[in-house]
């Protein structure tokens, strides 16, 4: 483990936070980050798998990728994506796990925002059948500082009927945003 490594973990546990999980042990997944309500579950995220000794992969819009900035992003595992169309943001991301060597585990918020969303997006969906991989219901509770990959889910042909069967995970764990308010699961 680097020294970054280390003290990411470190960092993390001062927050007080407890990992439950380790990173998924396939090479490549997808790891749905719920719920998300702040920019903070970026920085909390980031710490846990970085502190497991891993790269998670997100997404963040284009506009971000501007020097000295830029750089600095994609060394941390974040792929630049077109937003205005979901389809080329699939495909963003599709292309990038592809074009990696090893492994490659990538972070989606399914709200697709940190304001409330009742119909979650499925574009974690077309992703994992794309990579051909499984889906991880990662989570950070911020009432209980727990943090994880979560259980793996297997999709199957509906994206919909996943969602929804996702949803209801969610709705039942009785997760903690860090912003409650902001969050929903129907």
């Amino acid at each position: 483990m680097t020294h970054w490594q280390k003290f990411c973990a470190h960092l993390l546990k001062k927050m007080g936070w407890t990992v439950d999980y380790g990173a998924a042990p396939e090479e490549k997944c997808v790891i749905l980050g719920v719920p998300h309500t702040s920019i903070g579950d970026f920085f909390v995220s980031y710490l846990y798998y970085t502190g497991i000794g891993h790269t998670a992969h997100i997404m963040i819009k284009k506009e971000f990728f501007f020097w000295p900035v830029g750089p600095l992003l994609k060394k941390v595992g974040c792929i630049p994506v077109d937003r205005s169309n979901g389809a080329t943001v699939v495909r963003s991301v599709i292309s990038a796990a592809e074009e990696s060597k090893g492994e490659f585990h990538i972070c989606i918020a399914p709200e697709g925002t940190r304001k409330p969303v009742h119909k979650w997006k499925t574009g974690y969906h077309l992703i994992a059948k794309a990579l051909n991989c499984p889906v991880y219901l990662g989570y950070f509770d911020w009432k209980t500082k727990h943090i994880g990959r979560g259980e793996r889910f297997d999709t199957s042909d509906n994206a919909r009927e996943d969602t929804e069967k996702i949803q209801a995970h969610y709705e039942a764990k009785g997760y903690t945003a860090r912003h409650p308010e902001k969050f929903c699961t129907h």
